[in-house]
């Protein structure tokens, strides 16, 4: 039995409060509203290099001491940034969430920005960046998002552009920290062993010191449906093709969002939004899997569906058989589209997809952590009803949706296509 409380404080923090009394911890997360779509060009990474420079200390908390202190008390911490936002989050003994309290209210207002750390994380990061470029579905993405996007940050990579990474200064950092880690740019969520009434009158005696804050507006940018299909070749590193299709998608507050939820369980099986998953659940009756690993065309084949703010993609990747092209790929995926978009699903395909979405969603909101998460994420996209009511509205989800979703979708005419192939190996596109 759990009871959930939500709040507001005076000055703008939205808390939300999950009691969950089967074991003796709490899960205490703070979300901001910030993330890639409130960078432009020539700051890209602004938001993922601030996230690093939270774990640098506060005056009262120097960063030697948060670890070990977090660590001693038998609790785990991370922190997270994505297109639509950054979160922090504390797992600890419920008798020891103070620490966490402390943690969260300091490093919103009092975080340092100390120089030479702001150029050894810099360092850090663009080491970090030099790695993720010797791996071939991160080259193979970057290029996606840039053929993708013509004008919004989405599509750019959450660590930033290289040339950024190397002219962003500590000013640059600090001011966006200011700007964006305000009360009223945040929702504080919490789960876990605690007495609600209580636990409020805690968050206020730490956050309510803090002014409210006017974070700036993300960029009005409107990005018109793509023209035509764009098709990307990316050669570098590895032993391995890869054929990635990038469809762009519905935001997670449509209708049409659950319904290609469906249709991306069906093609690909199903995949989770929680990034604790733990699925377990196989996609070995999925169409593609079927279609294209059975018949050693693909060594595997995924599918990737973001809940976002705006429009972002949805992403078909298949690892291709060795002895296999690309082109070979392709053309069985396409068959499989648009076998969807023509022909009508059995009803009874459909409920065993959206029970394989509802076992996925059930195994990624089961523990405390999972739970905390699902009360600040929803509200990055959404509301928490959207989450309370996701299976409930993946269960509506009908044939004739189904249909539609493949068919406005998944159009060939407006896809990045995109190939990767190892150096020294030739490969085009049928």
């Amino acid at each position: 039995m759990s009871s959930l409380v939500e709040t507001k404080l005076p000055n703008g923090l939205t808390v939300h409060l999950k009691e969950i009394h089967t074991a003796p911890l709490i899960s205490h997360w703070v979300w901001y509203r910030v993330g890639l779509r409130n960078e432009i060009p020539g700051k890209t990474g602004l938001s993922h290099w601030v996230e690093h420079m939270q774990f640098k200390g506060t005056p009262q908390m120097p960063a030697g001491v948060l670890d070990k202190a977090i660590s001693r008390d038998g609790g785990f911490w991370n922190a997270f940034t994505y297109l639509d936002w950054t979160a922090y989050f504390e797992t600890m003994p419920a008798d020891k969430i103070d620490l966490a309290l402390n943690l969260e209210s300091e490093r919103m207002t009092e975080s340092l920005f100390d120089l030479d750390e702001v150029e050894s994380e810099g360092t850090v990061i663009i080491s970090e960046r030099e790695g993720n470029e010797n791996e071939p579905l991160f080259r193979l993405g970057e290029a996606i998002q840039a053929a993708a996007f013509q004008r919004h940050p989405y599509r750019f990579e959450v660590i930033g552009e290289m040339e950024d990474l190397h002219t962003i200064q500590r000013d640059d950092l600090y001011n966006h920290y200011r700007a964006h880690y305000v009360p009223a740019n945040a929702v504080l969520a919490m789960a876990g062993d605690f007495d609600s009434t209580e636990m409020l009158k805690k968050i206020a005696a730490h956050y309510n010191r803090i002014p409210a804050g006017q974070p700036p507006a993300p960029p009005e940018i409107q990005e018109a449906l793509p023209a035509g299909e764009q098709r990307v070749e990316v050669s570098g590193p590895g032993e391995t093709s890869y054929l990635t299709l990038a469809y762009r998608a519905p935001v997670a507050a449509a209708r049409d969002f659950f319904a290609l939820t469906v249709v991306d369980s069906l093609l690909s099986g199903p995949s989770g939004l929680n990034m604790f998953g733990g699925s377990g659940i196989s996609n070995k009756t999925s169409r593609l899997y079927r279609a294209l690993v059975e018949k050693e065309l693909a060594v595997s084949i995924n599918g990737a569906l973001q809940a976002t703010i705006d429009p972002y993609l949805y992403s078909l990747t298949a690892t291709v058989h060795p002895g296999r092209s690309a082109a070979d790929v392709l053309t069985a995926l396409d068959e499989q589209i648009d076998r969807l978009q023509q022909s009508p699903v059995a009803e009874e395909e459909i409920r065993r997809a959206v029970k394989q979405a509802r076992a996925l969603f059930a195994y990624g909101s089961e523990n405390i952590t999972n739970q905390a998460f699902w009360l600040g994420y929803a509200e990055m996209f959404a509301t928490y009803d959207w989450f309370t009511s996701y299976v409930q509205t993946l269960e509506t989800i009908t044939p004739a949706d189904v249909q539609h979703a493949a068919q406005t979708w998944l159009q060939a005419g407006r896809r990045v296509t995109g190939i990767y192939t190892p150096n020294g190996r030739q490969e085009a596109f049928a």
